[in-house]
């Protein structure tokens, strides 16, 4: 008789629209569900949804990003090692404010980048000892090059996005799958007051069914909307007299 061992995804962040909707994507396949954020009250819900759907096992567990003192207390109580972790918890405020509040601009800083390093590196080091896992990042082509328009943020998904790349190659040539994942426009609930462009904005579930496809084929990164790498490709193209015209 054989006995398979049933898989589990962390999600951290897992309120966010982009988290939940990865969560229940992975649920359909099979996988037990670890949702880590701090609003346990709307995880219950989910996980609630999730259960009864998929009929899979899903744990809610209580994760603040920025409380790093906390983040191997927060690894030593799961219940088992996740077969993989997907870091969709991020931090964006308006240009402005962060450039006239320092205290937002560190936020923004520490949320997307410092406290995403640091929880995925203890991760890194537990799959590299068992040799498997995988980890994806969801980051974002604000990084790809500084506009005005929101150079702080950018700034933050930057330096993700080149951490996500160091440690890709780190893990190249082994069992150990690192994704970064640029979605571009997405319909959340922090952009439903926008005027997107149909044609640039994914929803939710366009985000986890990518990070699904680009996990199972060993991808490193992916642009969500595929026009986005073109986009993104002429921007950073652009001679710097040119670009500082852009009002972009």
């Amino acid at each position: 008789m054989e006995f398979t061992i049933t898989p589990w995804i962390l999600v951290l962040g897992a309120n966010s629209d982009m988290g939940i909707a990865t969560a229940k994507k992975y649920a359909a396949s099979g996988y037990n569900i670890y949702l880590a954020s701090r609003n346990i009250e709307a995880l219950n819900q989910h996980a609630q949804d999730i259960q009864i759907r998929h009929h899979v096992e899903c744990v809610v567990l209580e994760f603040d990003a920025c409380d790093f003192e906390r983040h191997q207390i927060f690894i030593d109580a799961l219940p088992q090692l996740p077969t993989g972790i997907l870091v969709a918890f991020g931090y964006m405020t308006d240009q402005l404010v962060a450039q006239e509040n320092s205290v937002s601009a560190k936020l923004t800083i520490d949320t997307n980048f410092t406290s995403a390093v640091c929880i995925i590196e203890k991760f890194a080091t537990m799959y590299s000892a068992q040799g498997h896992g995988f980890i994806v990042g969801i980051s974002s082509v604000a990084g790809d090059r500084g506009r005005k328009s929101n150079y702080i943020y950018g700034a933050s998904k930057a330096g993700f996005t080149a951490y996500m790349a160091g440690l890709s190659h780190r893990f190249y040539n082994t069992d150990i799958t690192v994704l970064t994942v640029k979605p571009g426009f997405v319909y959340t609930k922090m952009t439903q007051d926008l005027d997107l462009p149909a044609n640039l904005t994914a929803t939710p579930g366009d985000v986890a069914l990518a990070i699904k496809k680009g996990v199972d084929k060993n991808k490193g990164v992916i642009y969500v909307k595929p026009v986005w790498r073109l986009i993104m490709l002429i921007i950073k193209l652009l001679p710097g007299f040119i670009f500082n015209r852009t009002n972009l």
